[in-house]
């Protein structure tokens, strides 16, 4: 009887724990837990993105500058590197992917918030999506506010003051590109409407390329400038070849990294990033060699960047398909607006960052809509106007759209206010002795060389 009664009293003892062991098994089961896998890869993609800055873009510009101000070109690239990513920091990172305004209220659809200033509240154990440290997303997303400002130099190249620069690009990053990351990615309104852009076509290459654009029209064109409109000669090729080729190999880290896991799709990004660029180097140097009779080694790095650029907000939601066109489309566009609308309008965007990033990223955005296809985004999905869904591709219109206007007219502004302020383009004697010597006081090749 007792033997009887004491198994009576362990049955039930387990029925009553059962629950709560199960709950138990429950909460290990959903919490979440560091993945290192997507931590070592984020950490790997930052690290490349980082690179595309410096030495990549500061490399690809300064060998198409004179060499007379190749150095203002590299420290340019240098200081955005570091202020940006104090601004970054302090409060840009808050501004994009805070929650502080984010409840509800009209606000959060335009800004995140300041509940992050200096990543306040973020923890050594804070994990955010692909269950990696919201320490290290910080860092990858620092990368991006860093090379979108950076991405302009290439308008204004060999003319412009440097305090102006300086004190333009924070202004620029704080009050531009931030309220436009927060709109794409930040839980915006542009992400709230459905725009796709899986890495930048709107954030950082449409709106780098509108505001190199303005300021290139409005800070004028520089003394040496033909009035064919027919471009200064490099004088570093081979500096253009490296660069390139680090900005080829960052990209990896741009576009495959942006899904914040290590995983398939980061696998079909670099796939359709790789794809894309072959597609569109051999565009740029076909049209070259057929249109000029010989292919460029400036060429066919140039078609390389603009097929980058044209696939980045699609490297999540198309396949080699519309990898294939995408690149092929972007380059011959690409081209046209370098090669002939430039010289025509005889606007002196110096290094093409409007001809190469402003209509790359734009093509890249609109075609994001045509080429998307569940084949990669899932049976639930998006998919674009090739596949039946035409809605998309008016909502990626619409994105642009949004994202050429709020940039333009940002740009005048901000020019305006650090005009009048410390001013932007060098004297004419500064511009003809060059901005190494006349605002760095040093150059880059000692006259026996």
């Amino acid at each position: 009887m007792k033997k009887r009664l004491a198994k009576y009293i362990a049955l039930g003892g387990l029925l009553l724990c059962s629950p709560l062991l199960a709950a138990q098994e429950v909460i290990t089961e959903t919490a979440p837990t560091l993945n290192s896998g997507n931590t070592a890869w984020i950490i790997v993609a930052t690290v490349l993105v980082l690179m595309m800055t410096i030495p990549g873009l500061a490399f690809f510009y300064g060998g198409l500058v004179r060499q007379k101000n190749v150095l203002s070109i590299m420290m340019q690239c240098l200081i955005l590197t570091a202020v940006i990513s104090i601004e970054w920091v302090i409060i840009g990172y808050s501004w994009v992917f805070g929650t502080g305004f984010m409840d509800g209220s009209s606000l959060g659809a335009i800004i995140g918030g300041l509940d992050k200033v200096f990543l306040r509240g973020i923890t050594l154990d804070t994990l955010t999506a692909g269950d990696i440290p919201e320490l290290l997303f910080a860092m990858f997303q620092c990368m991006f506010a860093v090379i979108t400002p950076a991405l302009i130099i290439g308008a204004f190249a060999e003319r412009i003051k440097f305090s102006g620069f300086l004190l333009f690009s924070v202004l620029w990053a704080l009050f531009i590109y931030n309220p436009m990351a927060h709109w794409v990615w930040g839980g915006g309104w542009m992400q709230q409407m459905g725009a796709i852009d899986f890495a930048g076509g709107t954030v950082v290459h449409i709106n780098a390329g509108i505001s190199a654009l303005v300021m290139a029209i409005m800070i004028g064109r520089r003394k040496g400038y033909r009035t064919t409109g027919h471009p200064v000669t490099p004088h570093n090729i081979p500096f253009v070849v490296i660069g390139t080729s680090l900005l080829w190999l960052g990209w990896i880290g741009f576009n495959a990294g942006s899904g914040l896991a290590a995983d398939g799709l980061a696998a079909n990004a670099l796939l359709v990033t790789h794809f894309a660029t072959a597609a569109a180097a051999v565009t740029w140097m076909s049209l070259e060699w057929i249109i000029n009779k010989k292919p460029t080694i400036v060429g066919i790095c140039t078609g390389a960047v603009a097929g980058l650029v044209a696939i980045t907000p699609a490297a999540g939601t198309a396949d080699v398909f519309g990898a294939l066109f995408i690149g092929l489309i972007a380059s011959a566009i690409c081209y046209i607006m370098v090669a002939y609308v430039k010289p025509k309008l005889k606007y002196d965007d110096s290094l093409d960052a409007f001809g190469v990033h402003g209509i790359g990223g734009l093509v890249g955005a609109i075609l994001t809509g045509v080429f998307a296809t569940q084949f990669i985004t899932g049976a639930e999905g998006v998919q674009g106007a090739l596949y039946g869904d035409w809605h998309q591709l008016w909502i990626q219109v619409i994105a642009s759209a949004a994202s050429i206007a709020y940039s333009a007219v940002g740009t005048i502004i901000l020019f305006f206010i650090v005009n009048k302020t410390v001013g932007l383009k060098v004297t004419k004697e500064e511009e003809a002795i060059g901005l190494d010597i006349s605002q760095h006081g040093e150059i880059a090749y000692s006259e026996d060389e």
